[in-house]
């Protein structure tokens, strides 16, 4: 049997797939053999002609445990797949079963096993399998990743912990994520004063860091469902800022920061000419990550040749330049096995930032 443990979270976007990586690089260290497992998959995706939520196939494909995918995400949630089991289409104790013979296989396999859960302690709920039912059900210690703050972290933890308790999963730890480096130590201290009562366990996750809450132009084009264009080796390059290329070419160029993703119409043929030209000059590089080029009027054949000429990464689509805008400014990245400046990042910041020891010693 292996030892094992459950990662949930306060909601979406605490940084619950950043501590599974985590986790994994640092328990390999220790472990020989290390498994992974989401039960509920909420996000899923085609890979290998297996439908898997994507945070199994990021932990698959980063640490060659892809013979192991099949048994990763035994429960995908499909589109319309809650009204399906609503309707009588599919039944609480089949799916049980089939998480319980994938987890039991890989209990077998591995020293450590890392379990995922998915959101909130609730998400899960509609068919019978919140995160908290499926932590007991495995007979796994959690581990709860919350966002950084004092007042909001502790009510966020607490009103988690009442559907923990309720179906009685053993939670022993906060990890508390996204923590301002000037404040972590004075933010740990008086979360550790908020669960009165409780053999409850508080620490420091990561500290903020724009390298993994910023995308890169791959996420993005997997979010507008395009390709990207130009040179490969930018694709995975994190963006940093993301201007509108509304005002005069010379404006936007001034205005240009570190890894600046430019969003701007078809029509601008004398700003997308200037910025192809400005991605062959290396100071320049370095600010302009690549373009995003908005509107259904096509651009005109000579700027298009100097466009692919230049290599600089770009995303053509046909909407408007607001809504596009508006859909970037609004997305939340999350990591994927593309994200290797992501990952190396985790990897080194986990050994400094992640007490693997205090959380090994709980299980």
């Amino acid at each position: 049997m292996a030892k094992k443990v459950f990662i949930g979270a306060t909601g979406q976007n605490c940084g619950k797939t950043t501590m599974s990586v985590s986790l994994m690089h640092l328990a390999r260290q220790k472990y020989q053999r290390v498994g992974f497992i989401k039960p509920i998959g909420p996000k899923i995706e085609m890979y290998n002609g297996l439908t898997v939520d994507m945070d199994a196939i990021l932990m698959a494909r980063t640490f060659g445990l892809e013979e192991d995918l099949a048994l990763m995400n035994p429960v995908p949630l499909p589109k319309n797949f809650t009204r399906d089991y609503l309707s009588g289409k599919f039944d609480c104790h089949t799916l049980k079963k089939k998480i319980v013979e994938a987890f039991e296989i890989l209990d077998q396999s591995y020293d450590f096993l890392i379990i995922e859960g998915a959101g909130h302690c609730g998400v899960g709920s509609v068919i019978g399998l919140s995160n908290a039912c499926v932590a007991h059900m495995l007979g796994a210690p959690v581990i709860v990743v919350t966002d950084s703050g004092i007042g909001s972290a502790i009510d966020a933890v607490h009103l988690n912990l009442a559907l923990y308790e309720k179906e009685e999963a053993d939670v022993r730890m906060v990890i508390v994520n996204k923590l301002r480096s000037d404040k972590r130590d004075s933010i740990l201290g008086f979360l550790r004063r908020g669960f009165p009562g409780r053999s409850l366990q508080v620490t420091g996750g990561f500290n903020y860091s724009p390298v993994l809450a910023n995308p890169t132009l791959s996420h993005i084009g997997k979010l507008l469902n395009l390709p990207v264009h130009g040179d490969a080796d930018g694709h995975s390059r994190i963006i940093h800022h993301i201007h509108l290329g509304a005002a005069s070419s010379q404006r936007v160029v001034d205005a240009l920061e570190d890894a600046t993703l430019l969003v701007l119409t078809s029509s601008r043929d004398e700003l997308i000419v200037t910025l192809s030209s400005l991605y062959h000059i290396p100071s320049y590089r370095d600010k302009i990550a690549g373009l995003v080029i908005a509107g259904h009027m096509p651009v005109s054949e000579i700027t298009q040749q100097i466009l692919d000429d230049s290599m600089i990464p770009y995303i053509r689509v046909h909407d408007s330049t607001a809504r596009v805008f508006t859909t970037l400014m609004e997305d939340v990245s999350k990591i994927t096995a593309e994200d290797q400046e992501k990952l190396n990042w985790i990897r080194a910041n986990a050994e400094n930032e992640i007490d693997f020891e205090a959380i090994d010693a709980l299980l």
